[in-house]
């Protein structure tokens, strides 16, 4: 039987990783000129981040990184919570419709 090829490649995840890194930290750094916004970007790099070097590990046959699945399910809840507050914010701010 066949092996299933790779849909990633480690240099490419290795690549992706180095963006996130990047990501996280532009949006850490400049935290206080939005920091709703800068808080979910933080948090949705870290999530693409760990799934990232989760994946990197699989194919590298290592297991190192402990529960990715709940650091994942936690900053990703972080996210969520940030982007139902802005629509909430987002919904008063929209002017009734008057007949």
């Amino acid at each position: 039987m066949k092996m299933a090829e790779e849909h990633f490649e480690t240099e490419t995840l290795k690549h992706i990783g180095n963006r996130l890194d990047y990501i996280y930290s532009i949006a850490r750094t400049y935290n206080s000129d939005n920091p709703e916004l800068m808080d979910a970007i933080a948090s949705l790099a870290a999530v693409a981040n760990m799934y990232t070097k989760s994946k990197l590990e699989e194919l590298k046959g290592e297991k190192t990184t402990t529960s990715p699945q709940g650091f994942i399910v936690s900053e990703l809840g972080n996210s969520y919570s940030r982007m139902k507050e802005y629509e909430k914010g987002k919904d008063m701010e929209f002017p009734s419709w008057k007949l």
